[in-house]
């Protein structure tokens, strides 16, 4: 999917630089600029995956940290049902 994606970005570029050339010897010009284009092209495109990437990673960090936190929270509630029941058990009866 990158590489389409930067091939897809690369070949408008080209079109859109090709289209505003309407000079004999802008070949030179027109080069220099698609490939401007194309390393902005190229920049949208690292940065879009690496936020990818980063959101992914938040995302896995995120999950562990509920999934450590809901067994610590399972172990305090058995010790708080625990409590609850020595409690009851000292209460005297009416």
């Amino acid at each position: 999917m990158k590489a389409s994606l930067l091939f897809l970005l690369a070949c408008a570029a080209v079109l859109a630089v090709g289209a505003r050339a309407d000079e004999p010897d802008g070949a030179k010009a027109l080069v220099q600029k698609v490939q401007e284009l194309a390393e902005k092209a190229s920049a949208i495109a690292k940065d879009a995956f690496s936020r990818v990437r980063e959101s992914e990673a938040m995302q896995q960090a995120s999950r562990q940290w509920l999934s450590e936190n809901a067994e610590l929270a399972k172990q305090r509630l058995v010790q708080f049902k625990e409590k609850l029941a020595e409690l009851w058990k000292k209460t005297p009866a009416p």
